[in-house]
């Protein structure tokens, strides 16, 4: 049984190109953190997708995927925002779209601290206020909200893989928390 998610432009890569293409270039992501905001701007919630993988281990995780050919990072955004957190999410981007970090994942370990089995990725990663009403994608078991304490929690920081929790702290450290 697989739990990823269809893929909507299934004409860019089959699933033996993409083996091949990850074994062979780096793979382009955006990953996105979705937060709500109070009246002042400050982080209020960090939202975790809670997913398990094709072994039926459970981890937490945030909403990520490719950049597809010819799309932009803006338009690569929002189909994953609306994909993973629901279409009645209400994600806003900020007029300039700049990551809090660029991540890189080895499919081994590295100075980085990032790894994903399947192959060498570059991530630019966002932090994304939504204001709507999130229903997390198939795969996903639930979206949790989380206090920034609680995010950066070692109970919670322990639920993430691959090292995505250096990425949660990072976030939170861009958005001023814990100054």
């Amino acid at each position: 049984m697989s739990v990823r998610t269809p893929d909507p432009h299934p004409g860019w890569l089959n699933e033996d190109d993409l083996y091949e293409a990850r074994r062979r270039l780096p793979m382009v992501y955006v990953e996105a953190i979705p937060v709500r905001v109070d009246s002042l701007g400050y982080v209020s919630e960090v939202g975790s997708l809670y997913v398990a993988d094709d072994d039926g281990r459970f981890y937490r995780t945030f909403v990520s995927g490719r950049v597809l050919y010819r799309e932009t990072i803006r338009a690569a955004l929002m189909r994953h925002l609306e994909k993973d957190l629901g279409p009645l999410a209400l994600p806003q981007l900020p007029p300039a779209i700049s990551p809090f970090t660029v991540a890189e994942y080895f499919p081994s370990p590295s100075e980085t601290g990032l790894t994903d089995d399947r192959q060498h990725a570059v991530s630019l990663c966002y932090l994304v206020p939504v204001t709507g009403e999130c229903q997390p994608r198939q795969d996903a078991l639930e979206l949790t909200w989380f206090t920034p304490d609680e995010a950066l929690s070692p109970e919670i920081q322990n639920e993430f893989v691959g090292g995505r929790e250096l990425l949660v702290r990072q976030a939170l450290a861009h958005a001023g928390w814990g100054r």
